[in-house]
């Protein structure tokens, strides 16, 4: 699916016109409605560096990269504004979405320590094989949240710290790690 058809399938849970598992779940209900809001806020805030413009754009051969997600990810609503930026922005790149639990499922091929583990991007070149992947989420916020598992903090306390992380990396980390892979397979 594209971007736009995305935020569609994003508006219809919140709207509960989509009711599928986990959908049906109060609980991932909630992480949908809190993902809307910290996800449009990206959208309307965000900024792509100018060093990421420059290397998109001047791609030397054509790209298709695909993102893995789904609205109840925490993660996703930080990053997939970002990456669609990112892919929008370069004439160079096509861009597709696929949901981690509907078919088909490519997760199982992505697997991150033998977990499916998201957002997952997945760039092939033009004859469809895989230049790089990328996520579930920056190294550094990985790494943070390896150290809060290893708390006693309540888990909504390592949420909050993660939370705060992406507010104050304004997607800078996003950018650099994948124009950093960008430049390396380009």
């Amino acid at each position: 699916m594209k971007w736009n058809e995305y935020l569609i399938a994003f508006e219809a849970v919140l709207s509960g016109k989509n009711k599928t598992a986990p959908y049906d779940n109060d609980d991932y209900l909630e992480y949908v409605k809190l993902n809307s809001r910290r996800q449009n806020r990206w959208i309307k805030k965000m900024e792509l560096s100018d060093g990421m413009l420059h290397s998109l754009n001047n791609l030397e051969s054509r790209q298709k990269w695909i993102l893995i997600t789904e609205p109840w990810c925490g993660d996703a609503a930080h990053i997939s504004p970002f990456i669609n930026a990112m892919a929008e922005s370069s004439p160079h790149i096509e861009f597709e979405i696929r949901l981690r639990d509907s078919a088909p499922l490519i997760i199982d091929q992505y697997l991150t320590n033998g977990g499916k583990a998201i957002p997952k991007l997945i760039v092939r070149d033009e004859s469809g094989t895989d230049l790089f992947t990328w996520g579930p989420r920056p190294k550094e916020s990985q790494e943070l949240m390896f150290s809060l598992k290893e708390t006693d903090l309540p888990e909504a306390d390592k949420k909050a710290a993660l939370q705060k992380w992406y507010n104050k990396d304004k997607g800078e980390t996003i950018q650099r790690e994948i124009l950093e892979l960008v430049n390396i397979h380009s």
